[in-house]
């Protein structure tokens, strides 16, 4: 029995094969024994001030590693609270292996004190649900993890009975599986393989490239820049890929479904050809309604059919690009001026409504573009601002802007800039969120003050549920459940141990923002602006 491994162990011996280095949980009796062998594997261990909070967290964990982020639970209470989270990376498409606890095998069959059915609670918003059992540990975890990072990547649920993590694992072999597939350059072996799509894309004269998530998890940067530059695409991205495709780059032309989204519809219509690169339909917030030619691209067939395609490209994605790319011998589509003019159109629409004399939402957005470098991560959380950021933050490199459009929950801004600023702790991590979504998850603040984490918390402050009231306002109703109550953020921070300020004009913001280096704690910045801008924009 010297040689015997307990279940636990097998499980936190797979999760540091696997090359993940933090859990984020919050305990309970069931999993003791799973934290003890998490510690004695060296797995830094994070503890977030409730379920939902550690599940967004694990997610961030995901986006930025592009391995599994580990949130851990107990029973009852303690896994109902982690749904949110869970049903987040499920619709984000974000790999994350989500542990919960459950009682004893014995008492589980009939007791009903905090025990609810897990698989039937997860199955439906995870890839695949598990029961962990000494006879199958290691297989179990083998699986787990190669079908939360296979193609379209997401969460898979283990529940550990508390009676069974400390028993031996007659199933402890640890062979880790692929976090990827191979991906074989022999998929384009002639010019045959890309003839029609080449032939279509010079047939058009103004094709559109479209890329989306797929496109930034298969790491295709090089690939967009090198075919845009050569047929003379213009690129759109979504919201989730923002910097896949370097925002200063001269056929850069936006994003999708953010602020100013009928000026990128439009020019989207004006497309005869779209190259749909990555792009996941998860993202579009109204449903597609062009009737222009759309070529799929993507490690998965076009399934959704959210828009037609009657050519499909399934490979990986950098590998098509470039396929694409050397086999055209077209002339050049577009021109930088004319892509230029349509961001002018862009800019323009992006500031309608400005108020003078005021802090307008679009005034953070640039206060914050001017006092951060390229490096940065930002992170933004839902509502009004969601919008403005995501067309407003530039971003020039991948995996620098972290954003939930998938589920999109609000108070993901704040947790996943704690996971961000954990792992990169030498780059600056800003977080945008609203007064409503950073009221749901503020407790996290003494945890990133706890963990000594540098980070800018900017809280767009207006005293509303801005999305919901507008639609009340655009109706002739009153604002009912969408006013909440004024918070002084300084004294707030400063309970939580971090550093605070209010501001209400630009030139304030600006200077804070710029001086906001080196920092220690975090710093919340309580932006006290004037919503009449959202009225216009929105």
């Amino acid at each position: 029995m010297a040689d015997t491994v307990s279940t636990a162990a097998v499980i936190a011996r797979y999760l540091t094969a696997a090359g993940i280095k933090h859990l984020f949980g919050y305990p309970g009796d069931p999993n003791i024994e799973l934290l003890e062998a998490m510690r004695c594997e060296g797995i830094e261990m994070i503890l977030g001030r409730r379920e939902g909070t550690v599940a967004f967290m694990a997610e961030a964990y995901g986006m930025l590693t592009r391995r599994p982020g580990v949130c851990v639970s107990t029973l009852g209470p303690g896994s109902t609270s982690m749904v949110n989270g869970v049903a987040n990376a499920y619709l984000d498409r974000v790999p994350m292996l989500a542990i919960s606890g459950q009682a004893g095998t014995r008492l589980e069959q009939f007791f009903t004190h905090q025990v609810v059915d897990h698989n039937r609670l997860f199955a439906p918003i995870t890839k695949w649900t598990a029961r962990m059992v000494p006879e199958a540990a290691a297989t179990i975890m083998r699986k787990a993890i190669r079908v939360a990072t296979a193609e379209r990547p997401g969460p898979v649920h283990i529940t550990t009975n508390g009676n069974l993590l400390a028993q031996p694992a007659s199933d402890a072999e640890v062979v880790l599986p692929p976090l990827t597939a191979l991906q074989l350059p022999q998929m384009f072996a002639s010019s045959d393989d890309v003839l029609e799509p080449t032939r279509q894309i010079a047939r058009a004269r103004r094709p559109v490239v479209l890329a989306g998530i797929s496109a930034q998890r298969s790491g295709a940067t090089d690939a967009l820049v090198a075919f845009a530059n050569k047929v003379g695409c213009a690129v759109v991205v979504s919201p989730m890929s923002k910097g896949v495709f370097p925002e200063d780059h001269p056929l850069y032309a936006g994003t999708i479904d953010m602020a100013c989204n009928k000026v990128i519809w439009e020019f989207l219509s004006s497309a005869d050809l779209i190259i749909a690169a990555g792009f996941d339909a998860v993202e579009l917030i109204k449903p597609w309604a062009l009737s222009v030619r759309v070529i799929h691209l993507d490690s998965t067939a076009n399934t959704d059919q959210i828009y037609p395609a009657e050519l499909e490209i399934v490979a990986d994605i950098p590998s098509a690009l470039d396929a694409l790319t050397a086999a055209y011998r077209g002339e050049e589509k577009w021109s930088c001026a004319e892509v230029a003019r349509h961001r002018d159109s862009l800019r323009d629409a992006f500031y309608k409504g400005r108020v003078a004399g005021k802090l307008n939402p679009t005034d953070v957005v640039d206060a914050v573009n001017a006092a951060f470098p390229a490096d940065t991560i930002l992170t933004t959380d839902v509502g009004s601002h969601k919008l403005l950021i995501g067309q407003g933050w530039r971003a020039t490199r991948p995996d620098c802007f972290l954003m939930t459009n998938g589920l999109s929950s609000m108070g993901f801004s704040l947790p996943a800039a704690i996971t961000a600023k954990l792992l990169h702790r030498d780059r600056p991590v800003v977080c945008t969120i609203g007064d409503g979504g950073f009221a749901m998850v503020q407790s996290e603040l003494q945890l990133a003050s706890s963990l000594g984490l540098g980070i800018v918390v900017v809280v767009f402050c207006d005293n509303s549920l801005n999305r919901i009231e507008l639609k009340q306002m655009a109706k002739g109703y009153a604002s009912v459940l969408t006013r909440i109550e004024s918070t002084d953020l300084e004294r707030l921070a400063s309970a939580m141990g971090c550093d605070g300020i209010r501001v209400d004009d630009q030139g304030a913001l600006q200077r804070v923002l710029d001086e906001a280096i080196g920092l220690s704690r975090p710093l919340v910045v309580e932006a006290r602006i004037d919503p009449a801008q959202y009225l216009s924009q929105f």
